[in-house]
């Protein structure tokens, strides 16, 4: 890679226990950059490359691969065209139709100065991405929505939220694989499987996928 950013790799970089580093980035679509590029990379003795947030998780085959990394992180740099603020190509990579009838649309609208046809509008008009996975096998957390939605999380999480379930808390737009326990504020529902063992890639929806949600 050419042409870089101001700031190396390396100078991001961080230990993480002995036997994995931690890189630390401006922002998702940042993380989703370098995941890619080190995907790329193949570097010897990394056994996995985890994207979070705001930071990109390397976990290796044992210590003494963590300071050759490091050093041939120390040769990578991150080009200002691998940072995607949209799709190339201007389309979704997965649709997900959605009913929008969930529990808390309505305080939804009410928190965003929105009423329950422009949160739909909102949550429709805008492509997501999903930045990383985590929670629960399925579960991803999908950023770069209509800044309009960011709400907070409820102040009481339910005890059982449906499979399906389609909500927003903070940046993230997320839809519930499974029942489980939940916090965000939902907005409608889905039927669309987020995951099953049964297909080559279980997961729908993974780090960097393009997200259409539609109304039906």
């Amino acid at each position: 890679m050419s042409t870089a950013l101001d700031v190396r790799i390396v100078d991001m970089l961080r230990d993480y226990g002995d036997c994995a580093l931690l890189l630390e980035c401006g922002g998702t679509a940042e993380v989703l950059a370098w995941t890619s590029a080190l995907q790329q990379a193949e570097l010897p003795g990394v056994l996995d490359i985890v994207p979070a947030s705001r930071t990109v998780l390397l976990k290796l085959a044992s210590p003494r691969h963590q300071a050759p990394t490091r050093h041939r992180f120390s040769r990578l740099q991150l080009r200002r065209e691998d940072i995607e603020e949209s799709p190339v190509d201007g389309r979704a990579d997965v649709v997900i139709d959605v009913v929008y009838d969930g529990a808390d649309l309505v305080e939804v609208g009410r928190l965003t100065g929105l009423d329950p046809v422009g949160v739909i509008a909102a949550h429709t008009g805008t492509l997501w991405r999903v930045g990383f996975g985590g929670f629960a096998p399925g579960f991803a957390y999908l950023v770069g929505g209509d800044p309009r939605l960011q709400v907070p999380r409820r102040d009481e999480p339910r005890t059982r939220v449906p499979a399906g379930a389609v909500g927003l808390a903070g940046e993230f737009s997320g839809v519930y694989p499974r029942e489980s326990p939940g916090g965000w504020q939902l907005i409608g529902h889905t039927d669309a499987a987020l995951w099953d063992i049964d297909r080559p890639e279980p997961a729908l929806l993974t780090p960097g996928k393009w997200v259409q949600f539609r109304a039906v």
